[in-house]
């Protein structure tokens, strides 16, 4: 089964985009990723993060094992082109192209149905996600509510004595910073 995964309006050429998508093509997905971790260029980030969502892809879409995934094809093709200029002698000007490269990357099974995970499974798996969501959102929702109460008692009248006292401190220094403020000429 393949799986694919898109880039579009990458700010890098496709002629350097070319060199990345070439080292990476045939091999195995953690293979290729130790190597992109490696290179030099500026494309093999967003490879490294192409690749990771096509395998995320696999993996909850479809149920693969990303140990039996490899990159089958991956096409760099050329996106809009950004024009500007460039003041050049006599008042001419010279046509600058700043262009954009898509990138659509493929992956596929070495062994077709090997470690697959059955629609099961899959379901099973994605109401686990979903409840434990809920029960970090409902945590989350909670620890608002506790911060968000209200202080009584002496506490409270302290602190609001305390705040009373350093906004009568902060505009005393303001008013004496907006007197004695030098002015260069």
């Amino acid at each position: 089964m393949k799986v694919t995964a898109q880039l579009n309006n990458i700010r890098i050429a496709p002629r350097k985009s070319r060199l990345v998508a070439r080292l990476v093509k045939g091999m195995n997905v953690s293979e290729a990723l130790g190597q992109l971790d490696v290179n030099v260029k500026k494309t093999s980030s967003f490879m490294v993060k192409l690749i990771l969502s096509a395998v995320a892809n696999g993996e909850n879409n479809f149920g693969l094992d990303k140990n039996n995934l490899y990159v089958y094809e991956v096409l760099v093709g050329e996106g809009p082109v950004m024009k500007r200029w460039m003041p050049k002698a006599f008042g001419r000007a010279g046509r600058i192209l700043k262009r954009t490269s898509k990138i659509k990357l493929t992956l596929e099974e070495r062994v077709e149905g090997k470690g697959r995970k059955t629609k099961e499974e899959m379901d099973k798996e994605k109401k686990k996600r979903l409840e434990d969501k809920k029960k970090q959102l409902k945590e989350m929702s909670e620890e608002k509510e506790t911060k968000n109460e209200p202080k009584t008692g002496k506490t409270e009248k302290i602190e609001s004595s305390k705040k009373v006292e350093n906004s009568q401190k902060e505009s005393k220094n303001k008013w004496g910073e907006k007197i004695f403020r030098r002015k260069s000429m």
